[in-house]
């Protein structure tokens, strides 16, 4: 829970207000986040082929993540109301916009790794 009167939660929204490199970092950035978004850069993805592409994410975090990147509409979730449940994932256009800035931070990393 964040105190959303305090003077680091303020500073943070002034922040995130001002800057455009914050507000994107803010949305896509951890350590998750932009695997993920990697990963679903080719197309939908279900929910048990994302675990098996990132098993180093405990499935706590992974649903997390998810859940915070469709509230961003970054993802899209697509459930099935059938048993077993059947859940895809895939880029929304904002998540679409972005893959283009992974790649050049992956050439980036390659170049300077």
């Amino acid at each position: 829970m964040v105190k959303e009167s305090s003077t680091n939660n303020l500073n943070r929204l002034s922040v995130l207000a001002k800057c455009p490199v914050t507000f994107t970092l803010e949305k896509i950035g951890g350590r998750w986040k932009p695997l993920i978004i990697w990963q679903l850069k080719e197309g939908k993805m279900r929910y048990s082929e994302l675990r098996k592409a990132l098993p180093a994410i405990s499935e706590k975090m992974l649903i997390q993540q998810l859940k915070e990147l469709e509230t961003d509409e970054i993802v899209i979730r697509e459930a099935r109301p059938v048993v077993p449940p059947f859940v895809e994932y895939s880029l929304s256009t904002k998540g679409n916009e972005i893959r283009p800035i992974l790649g050049a931070m992956a050439e980036w990393g390659i170049r300077n790794q």
